[in-house]
């Protein structure tokens, strides 16, 4: 604040009414002689200071409401945290003591320390009181815990806990079910604050961590909650809004039945818990009422069931540990939010080198090899992160780091059916092309496949339809993507993975690659079977097949594609990891458009 006084203030007078002003108006307060720019005295307003003999300080008022906090925070009735133990599950904020808090996981479910606060690492709750009136009016709970004089049962934040937290550096959203309270199950007011939760992650754009274990919504309160616009419904519109702006992580950590499932495959990833968690439409109970079929949970939709068969779970954990350290390392390879690039970090040396990449891609096409010792060879090492390593073995999608910088990977894996695309691989690389795309992840092909598998199974399959999507996310994908052909590239298979059609900054061939319509046994057997055929003489016929076989590879061999300049540029193997990092270093900022339109109708 400036205030000007007369001239013929003295400097005394200025300094007292400075002070004067500043401990009266709690400002700074700078006096200036009429005309003068420079200030003849300043004064800061006082440090507050309690009396000595201030002896205020809570009340009962106050007492009583950290008494209903530590209250709430002991969770539903205690007969169900004993029973977490028995199913090998903390008890919902250990679980967020275990995430947020450092050491963590040290609590017992029923210890009375869990009532001592929040973790260090949660920055603050929302919603504890919800559902506060239903089941705690004014009256303490019973000797058992589990009802209160007012009846009804225990109803601690409604099941649902909310809010955010710092985790591995990075400020996220949370919610947290608490299977102690009506065994994870939602109504309207934890409904209510997953909403709220959803929609100020859509205005922070900050990562959503979604910790499940519920059963679905609660049948008998579904008035209210179930239909409505601010509904459950209302979820999985926001994963839609969400669906790319920002990353959600789901970790399942029990059943999550009908509703509740659909947040773990709308969220961009998924992690389940062996012996712990399933997800599924409906409860064997109800598809035993509906359909006849008598199954356990674990084949309904176990772990194994979605991480080799449907593909909705990405990673699996072993406990619960293991899956907030899969989570810690998945996150980060990704950004807070769509349009920033995601986190680099000091490179490391593969660990494996790459002048064993040649000795490593046998010569003859049809002989395996691992995809996964090729990337440790072009990778940092430990950095190779795969995902939904069980559903679509011929396709590898992976995480890792080149040069410290984060990329994604697809690669034809040539111990799994040759490298064939199949159906499931053709989906599980689409989704991941995309969400790639959404992160900014630039991405690296490495192709070694004889194309898109063929027959009547793989038809019924939706090979076209699956296949289709994966040339579509990679045909719509505008970070920088760069195709190094190994070995065969065959029929469309070069075409979903990123050929020289399809946008990519670079296509490379190793010394041992091949682009072709088809391999040259199919080749032969397709054009010249006839004259094949005519040969009586077995020994004639089979080095007229070696003459034909051995020119047509010449036809479609890498250097070939060179010559005519198809592909870019051959590099010699051990020399491909630093080709690749000086590439994508240099194609980081590129800028790539896309047609002027609404979207695209290839979902």
């Amino acid at each position: 604040m400036r205030v000007h006084v007369g001239a013929a203030a003295t400097p005394e007078e200025a300094e007292a009414i400075a002070k004067s002003l500043a401990e009266h108006l709690g400002v700074d307060v700078d006096v200036h002689i009429q005309g003068e720019e420079t200030p003849v005295a300043s004064a800061e307003p006082p440090e507050p200071s309690y009396p000595l003999d201030d002896d205020l300080g809570p009340t009962d008022r106050e007492r009583d409401l950290r008494a209903e906090i530590a209250d709430i925070r002991e969770g539903g009735p205690e007969k169900y945290r004993e029973r977490l133990s028995e199913q090998g599950k903390l008890f919902v904020r250990d679980r967020l003591d275990l995430w947020f808090g450092g050491e963590g996981g040290t609590r017992g479910a029923g210890d009375a320390s869990a009532a001592d606060g929040d973790p260090a690492g949660v920055t603050f709750e929302d919603g504890k009181f919800a559902a506060f009136d239903d089941w705690h009016p004014d009256a303490p709970a019973g000797e058992d815990g589990e009802e209160n004089e007012a009846g009804g049962d225990r109803l601690p934040g409604d099941g649902l806990l909310t809010g955010a937290a710092e985790f591995e550096g990075r400020d996220v959203h949370f919610m947290a079910n608490d299977f102690t309270v009506k065994a994870g199950s939602m109504a309207s007011k934890g409904v209510e604050k997953f909403l709220r939760m959803q929609q100020r992650a859509l205005k922070t754009g900050n990562p959503v961590l979604y910790l499940m274990d519920s059963s679905g919504g609660r049948i008998d309160q579904q008035t209210g909650f179930f239909a409505n616009r601010e509904g459950i419904g209302k979820y999985y519109y926001n994963h839609s809004m969400l669906s790319g702006a920002v990353p959600q992580i789901c970790v399942l950590y029990g059943p999550c039945i009908a509703g509740a499932a659909y947040t773990p495959v709308f969220a961009d990833f998924t992690v389940m818990v062996e012996e712990m968690s399933a997800m599924a439409i409906a409860s064997p109970r109800m598809v035993e009422m509906v359909t006849g079929e008598e199954i356990d949970l674990a084949d309904l939709g176990g772990p194994r069931v979605h991480a080799e068969e449907s593909g909705s779970a990405d990673l699996i954990a072993r406990d619960e540990e293991h899956a907030r350290e899969l989570v810690a390392d998945l996150i980060g390879y990704l950004p807070d939010r769509a349009g920033e690039k995601p986190p680099r970090r000091e490179t490391k040396p593969p660990k494996y080198s790459p002048e064993g990449i040649d000795e490593l891609i046998p010569e003859s096409p049809n002989r395996p090899y691992d995809a996964h010792d090729l990337i440790e060879r072009i990778a940092d090492a430990e950095s190779a992160f795969e995902l939904k390593e069980g559903y679509g073995p011929e396709i590898v999608t992976a995480f890792c780091r080149i040069d410290g910088r984060p990329v994604g990977v697809v690669a034809n894996q040539p111990t799994e059916r040759s490298g064939a695309i199949f159906p499931d691989a053709a989906e599980k690389a689409a989704e991941f092309i995309w969400t790639c795309d959404a992160y900014e992840i630039p991405l690296l092909y490495l192709c070694d496949t004889p194309g898109f598998m063929a027959g009547s199974q793989v038809e019924k399959d939706a090979i076209l339809e699956k296949g289709k999507k994966m040339i579509y996310a990679t045909s719509s994908a505008t970070v920088p993507k760069q195709t190094v052909v190994v070995r065969k590239a065959y029929g469309a298979g070069i075409y979903a993975m990123g050929g020289p059609a399809y946008d990519p900054e670079s296509v490379i061939g190793l010394p041992s690659g091949e682009i072709g319509i088809m391999g040259p046994e199919a080749a032969i057997n397709a054009v010249y079977a006839r004259k094949l055929a005519a040969i009586d003489d077995p020994e004639e016929r089979a080095a007229e097949e070696e003459r034909l076989r051995e020119e047509y590879r010449e036809g479609i061999d890498v250097h070939r594609m060179a010559s005519e300049v198809v592909i870019d540029e051959i590099v010699p193997p051990s020399d491909l990891r630093a080709e690749l990092a000086a590439r994508f270093d240099f194609y980081a900022d590129v800028q790539k458009d896309l047609p002027d339109k609404k979207h695209g109708t290839v979902l």
